[in-house]
């Protein structure tokens, strides 16, 4: 892969529904105004997992655990470079509170059938579907 590649990670984190299905996390960027799956950009010398992991907790206040990889998303990003992002299923062990910022201003979980339709991009909905094939 090309250095000037941006590369990023991410993960659905997910857990039972409360009264069946499974629910998952879904972020609001204010700068963009969509909804989508927690990720962000790698830091030097940080490996994808290790970028997964930290962007999340970042995001949400979730430190969470790595379940089996998803689906990858590429497209090019706002500033024209093409952009790789990893993500894996992730299960929450431990909460912390996460107060609202510029970047991320709501983090919420949302019952599976809702996240379809709220992400904002259809790689996203593309990666969703890849959690429900490693879930069967």
């Amino acid at each position: 892969m090309s250095d000037d590649v941006v590369r990023a990670a991410g993960g659905v984190v997910w857990r039972p529904g409360l009264h069946g299905p499974i629910e998952v996390v879904l972020v609001h960027r204010p700068a963009y105004d969509d909804w989508t799956l927690p990720k962000g950009k790698q830091d030097p010398g940080e490996t994808d997992e290790q970028t997964a992991r930290r962007e999340v907790e970042e995001e949400t206040g979730l430190r969470c655990r790595l379940g089996p990889e998803l689906a990858s998303t590429e497209y090019v990003d706002a500033k024209g470079r093409p952009k790789v992002v990893r993500y894996w299923a992730m299960t929450v062990k431990r909460e912390s509170e996460r107060p609202p910022d510029d970047e991320i201003d709501e983090w919420r979980w949302v019952p599976e059938a809702t996240a379809e339709n709220l992400l904002s991009y259809t790689r996203d909905r593309r990666v969703l579907q890849s959690l429900r094939e490693v879930l069967l």
